[in-house]
């Protein structure tokens, strides 16, 4: 089933959650609402599920609309971040908990229920547990048994609010894997929110970036990474260094460097922001009138094959303004080129960017 957003708007009180949001998803496919705290997708996705009423805008269901239908005739599976699941009820009744409660014409037969629910245990690789209450499993356990409830009413749309939040890290990336390939197996449409952005680039076969109540982009999990549409895509996915500098006719002059920027040929003598990820910097040792960012190394941190290096600008390029723990410069390199550069605390370094991504202030100087 595809699902059609169409200039979504929501208000609480004085608070916009959302501002004229309008978004396709494809049927079959999983898309990730992405963002901070606030952001907006959660009420969202509560109002495709049918748990919340936007101000204006509709809601279409494979052509339909389905805007103003009731949340339990839109057949959507909907799994919280706290499980939900009855404390007093076994992991199989919570499981067929959704089919008993089906009007008597619709009802299943108890023997179809106990198939179904024993298929779906399965499923989730989980039907040893079937006597089992909710109080005797682990967090990852709880999770996949709210999954397969929700999805033995055989929703056409499938709902995710933050459902591995409360897990710890280990078990969240063992569930966002096996999430990704149920969802293979099943081909259910599905939208999961998450505040967590390698668990979206990782699950997603498309990312949604939400911010303050708006769409920033949307695009698969490459093209987010690649190619942010704006500076608050680049700085909410994954650690970013900034930079501040000009740029004229093409040229931006950061930091102690100068290189081109053909995208911004039409600028003149204007404020310019520059973005570059840890592990996109050349590091050379400092030899006197070699370009670069010049820094002295404060921090290294080796974990594994990983080597994580924290710089602080020497005298002179300091970044005006900004508070001294902004003014850190982080790299990454591999532990081996770490060890071979045999590089102490203390050491003067020249970075240079390999890549950069630049955004001008609109309608500064040009």
């Amino acid at each position: 089933m595809s699902i059609e957003i169409r200039n979504v708007s929501k208000h609480f009180g004085n608070f916009q959650a959302l501002s004229d949001v309008s978004l396709d998803i494809h049927s079959g496919e999983l898309v990730a609402l992405l963002g901070p705290s606030g952001c907006g997708k959660t009420t969202l996705l509560r109002i495709i599920a049918g748990l919340e009423t936007a101000d204006h805008g509709n809601i279409f269901f494979s052509g339909e609309d389905t805007t103003d239908v009731h949340v339990r005739e839109r057949q959507v599976g909907f799994v919280f971040q706290h499980y939900a699941l009855f404390r007093h009820m076994t992991v199989f009744d919570n499981v067929a908990f959704g089919l008993r409660m089906k009007p008597r014409g619709q009802r299943p037969s108890e023997a179809l229920i106990k198939e179904k629910v024993h298929s779906l245990l399965n499923l989730v690789q989980l039907d040893w547990l079937a006597d089992r209450f909710p109080s005797q499993l682990s967090g990852g356990q709880r999770q996949r048994i709210a999954l397969a409830r929700a999805l033995a009413v055989e929703p056409k749309v499938l709902l995710l609010d933050e459902p591995f939040g409360a897990l710890d890290a280990k078990v969240r990336k063992e569930l966002r894997r096996w999430l990704r390939r149920l969802h293979e197996d099943l081909n259910v449409t599905s939208i999961f929110v998450t505040h967590d952005q390698e668990e979206a680039l990782e699950v997603a076969d498309r990312v949604v970036l939400m911010n303050q109540g708006s769409v920033e982009q949307i695009g698969s999990p490459q093209q987010v990474w690649d190619h942010p549409a704006s500076p608050f895509v680049y700085g909410f996915l994954g650690d970013v260094n900034l930079f501040h500098g000009r740029a004229h006719e093409g040229e931006v002059q950061l930091e102690g460097v100068s290189f081109a920027a053909p995208e911004h040929a039409g600028a003149q003598d204007a404020k310019a922001t520059a973005y570059v990820r840890p592990h996109d910097f050349d590091v050379q040792r400092y030899q006197p009138g070699a370009e670069g960012m010049v820094a002295q190394l404060s921090r290294a941190i080796v974990i594994g094959p990983i080597a994580r290096l924290e710089l602080v600008p020497e005298e002179g390029q300091k970044r005006p303004g900004n508070p001294p723990g902004e003014n850190l410069i982080e790299v990454q390199m591999s532990a081996r080129q770490y060890k071979e550069m045999s590089l102490r605390e203390g050491d003067i370094l020249a970075l240079t960017p390999r890549h950069v991504r630049v955004f001008v202030d609109a309608g500064e100087g040009i």
